[in-house]
């Protein structure tokens, strides 16, 4: 099962990324297939903070706009929603041990977790950060 990071969530949503057209598609393919593909509900809080944010985009995404977006996202009928479970303390605690991850660097740590706990066999982003976490295959698929 593949999941999202934030960012690719945010170029695919934002017109006037660079990266747009070719997020897009990438999530239409996942969204459109048969595979189930997965959401972080994390990467879900942070795509509102950041594209409803007037300091990071002028203008930004009205909320309402956002959470249609969101919503546009769930409606796929192979997404999975990885949120915290029975479980999943063990994981969190094992990545931030063996990486000594503090400060910022909690929420991907986070977000791996939650992938690592839920049987995901690859995180897309183009965050380079989670190529840290041992046990998680990470790829840019925006690089393809």
């Amino acid at each position: 099962m593949i999941a999202l990071d934030t960012n690719l969530l945010v170029y695919a949503h934002r017109e006037d990324s660079p990266w747009h057209e070719a997020a897009y598609e990438r999530i239409r393919e996942l969204a459109e297939g048969r595979a189930p593909w997965a959401l972080p509900w994390p990467c879900l809080h942070e795509f509102l903070a950041i594209v409803t944010h007037p300091r990071i985009y002028r203008p930004p995404t009205p909320l309402a706009t956002a959470i249609e977006q969101i919503e546009a996202w769930l409606e796929s009928p192979s997404v999975v929603v990885l949120a915290e479970s029975n479980g999943y303390w063990d994981s969190l605690r094992s990545l931030l041990e063996r990486g000594r991850i503090e400060g910022p660097q909690v929420h991907d740590a986070r977000v791996a977790a939650l992938c690592v706990h839920h049987g995901v066999t690859e995180l897309w982003t183009a965050d380079r950060d989670f190529s840290r976490f041992r046990g998680l295959s990470v790829r840019n698929p925006l690089l393809d």
